[in-house]
């Protein structure tokens, strides 16, 4: 849980971009963040990518470089105070711990991977606080990234759709082009293609609607530019314009030899697959104007840090979602949640375990029983993967992974993969969590209302001590029998629990 934040602290948010990384730091004060610093470098890591979920040697090597320089800048802010995301290039690397441990290293600070639809919702809360939407209208929000586009329409600050796709501006260009070559021919193709997976979601966002549309994000400021230094516009993309400026980037046979007004010499490389999903967009959605926004998602994320240090976490709102979607028993959750919470504070201290792990075991005690709408057999096991593989708002992919991996464990023989997925920072506090949501299950296994008379429990290095009420568990032979098979269960744990 993160703390609330003090006059005075400093905050950082970094972005690690597909094709620029980004980090804002800002000075809480008086309720108000004030952006102190910025700093940008151009990394393009989607270009590294091979198609089979490899990453150049040399760009590797770039985007470590650039992280430890922006380590350096946030050295002396508390872990609490900074996060790091990572977006499309990283989710689609096959071994993303093989890239995030040097980056870790690198930067200082943990690196959380979010999905795309999680991204889609930080642009959007961005945007909203930088420039307040009008009471009760909806916007658009679209943000053209070096590898997928997020399309979002949202009222006040909340989104009411988020939409991910694969398509950006490195992605298209190096999809549509591979050889740099420009023609009228495959621009229309291309547009075609695009459009096309467009559609899956036109359709309803034009049936929503909205009032204004807004594009966030360096190629839609540029375009944007473009425009303005071609004196179609005083800055915004209009539908009229985007031809003009089409035509004049398809002047050039290829793309380094792009000659267009206003355009910085490190986006030429990849403005024309930018160009391309904007008017794919705009034919798409049926745009006549965007207007281009100041923020993005790394102002977001700032925001968003100071929406959990206030009591305002979109975790929570998720959580209770999951619950009545999937008809859990909530009064079975909250005494298995009631008594885990029970175990930790008792062995919080020994065993090192703060504030978000004390979350994280609390949602996982929520949730241990989602699976059961699909099947009682193996309802551990559906119920991890649905956690795992859905889109929850608010949470990154490291910690869906966490929730997953402690509800796949919370009952019968624990597969020794069970926390493969997880970067070894997070590894000894997942299997200790673990093992207290275990324990919480099985002293709940009878749904009984009144509560457990006596729960003592102490950690003597990777032993869990449990202490009950000797009449009390001499009068559920069910539940002794439990408690006592538990030894021969916990191997891939790496941890043991005594009866005392």
């Amino acid at each position: 849980m993160t703390p609330p934040f003090s006059d005075g602290d400093m905050l950082a948010a970094v972005d690690l971009g597909s094709n620029s990384f980004h980090m804002v730091v800002a000075r809480y004060t008086m309720g108000q963040l004030r952006i102190v610093d910025r700093l940008r470098e151009t990394v393009r890591l989607g270009e590294g990518l091979d198609g089979k979920g490899g990453l150049r040697t040399d760009v590797r090597q770039r985007a470590l470089d650039c992280l430890s320089r922006f380590g350096e800048r946030i050295r002396d802010i508390p872990p609490t105070r900074v996060r790091a995301l990572a977006t499309n290039a990283v989710r689609q690397l096959s071994a993303p711990q093989a890239f995030l441990v040097p980056a870790e290293d690198a930067l200082g600070h943990a690196i959380e991977v979010i999905s795309g639809r999680e991204e889609a919702r930080l642009i959007y809360l961005g945007v909203a606080h930088a420039q307040p939407p009008k009471p009760g209208q909806r916007r658009l929000v679209i943000d053209i990234g070096g590898g997928s586009t997020e399309f979002i329409i949202g009222r006040g600050l909340d989104t009411l759709e988020r939409e991910s796709l694969q398509v950006g501006c490195i992605s298209s260009t190096r999809r549509f082009f591979p050889n740099g070559r420009l023609s009228r021919k495959r621009w229309r193709e291309a547009l075609t293609e695009i459009s096309a997976e467009f559609q899956q979601f036109a359709t309803a966002y034009r049936m929503l609607g909205w009032h204004e549309a807004l594009g966030a994000s360096g190629t839609n400021k540029a375009i944007g530019e473009i425009c303005a230094a071609m004196k179609l516009t005083k800055g915004a993309v209009l539908a009229e314009a985007l031809p003009a400026v089409r035509d004049r980037l398809l002047q050039a046979p290829h793309i380094d030899e792009i000659d267009l007004p206003g355009l910085s010499d490190d986006r030429r490389p990849i403005i024309a697959g930018g160009l391309l999903v904007l008017e794919a967009a705009f034919a798409s959605l049926g745009l006549d104007r965007m207007a281009v926004s100041k923020a993005a998602m790394r102002e977001g994320v700032l925001y968003d840090m100071l929406g959990r240090s206030s009591g305002d976490d979109p975790r929570e709102t998720s959580i209770h979602n999951i619950i009545q979607r999937y008809g859990i028993d909530d009064a079975q959750a909250e005494r298995v949640e009631q008594t885990a919470v029970r175990l930790f504070d008792q062995v919080a201290r020994d065993w090192q375990l703060g504030g978000d792990d004390l979350l994280m075991l609390g949602w996982a005690a929520r949730l241990h029983e989602l699976g059961l709408t699909i099947a009682h057999s193996g309802y551990h096991l559906h119920g991890a993967y649905v956690i795992e593989h859905s889109d929850i708002a608010g949470f990154s992919r490291q910690e869906q992974q966490f929730l997953a991996a402690m509800v796949r464990s919370h009952r019968r023989k624990i597969a020794k993969s069970a926390f493969d997925a997880l970067p070894d920072r997070l590894l000894a506090s997942a299997r200790r969590l673990s093992l207290l949501l275990r324990v919480a299950v099985l002293l709940n296994r009878a749904r009984e209302t009144q509560p457990i008379p006596r729960l003592e429990a102490s950690a003597e290095g990777d032993t869990l001590v449990l202490r009950l009420d000797p009449r009390w568990l001499d009068s559920r032979p069910l539940l002794r029998a439990d408690l006592e098979s538990e030894t021969g269960d916990l191997g891939a744990l790496g941890l043991q629990l005594r009866l005392a």
